[in-house]
């Protein structure tokens, strides 16, 4: 059987687990540690056939928020499993530099995931407020009036370029508003209709400055659809190399 691997910390991490915490599988596989090189990976036997299902995700996180009350842990994403055990503990002994280097930069953190996305009807009265041509066009074209096919195409293009132009902005408004709260931020794939989708690590200390920050920011910023998760492992901000994913 496979070893599936939940995270990775320090040797001698004090109450890193407790007796009987339960991971994936049906019936969840108990969790246990394998140490090599001063570094400790948290494992347990990987179920065949495993998949990303409610049970199995809520099962893996579980396991990581119990490690990290305990220190810092670095988090491995769903379905990271190696060889055997062997296997793992020869990436520990490979990699201890690395994790701890890691580890150090983690340590204490928490990872807040940040979406955007514009509510379209205020964007669009924004647009039309602040472009005399746009209004111009848009009332032409919505009256019938004299408006002709060139007008409508230059209205589109107008449009899109002021919404192009306001997602700038907006993203420029998010990462000044929300950057000084963080140690680090990485972007998240881009999406259709995203104005930004922004990781940030942060100090448990700092989490309720943070949190302030978004609502003081979707506060003033009626245009925006800010969507928060966290706090979260710091999946976005480690690197590892003991296993592959599923």
């Amino acid at each position: 059987m496979t070893t599936y691997v939940y995270g990775i910390a320090r040797a001698g991490t004090p109450r890193l687990l407790p007796d009987g915490l339960a991971g994936v599988g049906d019936p969840p596989r108990p969790v246990r540690v394998l140490r090599s090189a001063g570094m400790t990976a948290i494992v347990s036997d990987c179920p065949p056939g495993l998949r990303p299902k409610r049970r199995d995700l809520f099962a893996h996180q579980r396991v990581l928020t119990v490690a990290a009350a305990g220190g810092a842990v670095l988090p491995l994403r769903f379905g990271s499993v190696s060889p055997d055990d062997a296997a793992v503990r020869s990436a520990l002994a490979d990699h201890a530099e690395l994790y701890r280097e890691q580890l150090d930069h983690v340590a204490d953190r928490v990872e807040y995931n940040v979406k955007a996305m514009h509510h379209e009807n205020v964007v669009l009265r924004r647009v039309l407020d602040e472009s005399p041509e746009i209004r111009r066009l848009n009332e032409t074209t919505r009256t019938g009036g004299d408006a002709t096919y060139q007008d409508r195409l230059r209205l589109g293009r107008l449009v899109a370029e002021a919404v192009r132009d306001r997602e700038a902005e907006d993203a420029r408004t998010v990462e000044e508003a929300l950057a000084p709260h963080a140690g680090a931020s990485l972007p998240g794939p881009e999406g259709t209709g995203r104005v930004v989708n922004v990781s940030y690590l942060v100090g448990r200390d700092e989490a309720a400055g943070f949190l302030a920050a978004v609502e003081e920011l979707r506060e003033a910023s009626p245009q925006l659809d800010l969507r928060v998760s966290g706090p979260l492992p710091p999946y976005s901000f480690v690197r590892t190399e003991p296993a592959e994913v599923a």
